[in-house]
Order: C-alpha cells, then structure tokens, then sequence
C-alpha cells in the first residue's frame, strides 16, 4: 500500500512540474486578450454577422474565378483557398490583422521506384489594410458582390495581399 501513495504523490509531483514549465500555458491563457476572433466580435448585431458570412462565402469562389488565370500557373496548380480570419479589437471593433490561409502541393512519380514525392506548401497572406480599419468599415467597402477586388480602407484590396503573397 505505502508503494502505490509514493507512486501517487510522485505522479502528481511530475503532473505539477510539467504544469509549470514555460511554454505549456492553457488554452485559456493564450485567449486571454483584448482580441477576438470577428465572428465572434459580430456575435449580436445579424447585419455584422451576415456580412462577415457573406464575404467569407464569396471569397473562396471569387478565388476560384481567378486562380486559374493567376495563381494556379506554374509550379502548384492546385492551390486552395482555407480560411480567412481576422482579430478584432473587443471594445472597439478595429482589426488587428486579416490572413487567408492557402495550402498547394506538387507531386512527381519516381518511375525507377514508382514512388510519388509530394512537396507540401502553406500560405498565410496578410490583408492589406489601414491601421485602425474596423470590421464594419472593411465589410462595408466589400459589401456589394466582389469581395476580391474591391478597394479596402487603405486603397488596396485582397486581391492585392494575394499578389503580394502568392
């Protein structure tokens, strides 16, 4: 019996020093902030959160429209749009950052072995935007059909971050 309380006490001794180290912070202290994400910010007002769905259902599509055009020549013909996500300020609604999120691949077939090596690529293109931009004022200036190309508070557009990026 006195074996299985040291076993214990040694358990809950290495489950508090990992607890501990640096680096391993919760879930919970890493959303700790003033930061939220903008469907949650737009939680509240259906104008808000409509247009935010309707942006980011257009985007990916507008995407499509173009990729083939533009972004889907050369090494990695099937890139694909992920998510677009943005941090918003909770007590004042300004964006701190906007990234759309891009994955693509590039595979060849080794015939001596008949292997195929896949070459794996992320993107993580930032919008390009003034500083102090609000949710509203940016969804607002997409409003309208062409979420893509139209001209954000700043003067470009995310058409515009993706050239930049891709």
């Amino acid at each position: 019996m006195p074996v299985v309380i040291r076993h214990a006490r040694l358990a809950a001794l290495g489950l508090a020093a990992v607890l501990a180290l640096p680096g391993l912070a919760s879930a919970d202290a890493r959303l700790a902030g003033p930061y939220v994400d903008a469907a949650t910010y737009a939680r509240g007002d259906d104008a808000l959160v409509e247009a935010w769905y309707a942006m980011t259902y257009q985007l990916p599509r507008q995407f499509d429209q173009v990729c083939g055009d533009t972004f889907c020549e050369g090494e990695f013909t099937n890139l694909q749009p992920l998510r677009f996500a943005c941090s918003v300020h909770r007590d004042d609604g300004r964006i701190g950052m906007c990234v759309w999120s891009f994955a693509a691949s590039d595979e060849f077939l080794v015939a001596r072995t008949g292997r195929i090596v896949v070459q794996p690529k992320v993107w993580h293109c930032h919008t390009p935007l003034a500083a102090g931009t609000t949710l509203t004022a940016m969804l607002d200036a997409v409003a309208g059909g062409d979420a893509l190309h139209a001209v954000l508070p700043g003067g470009r557009s995310i058409f515009d971050g993706l050239v930049d990026c891709l």
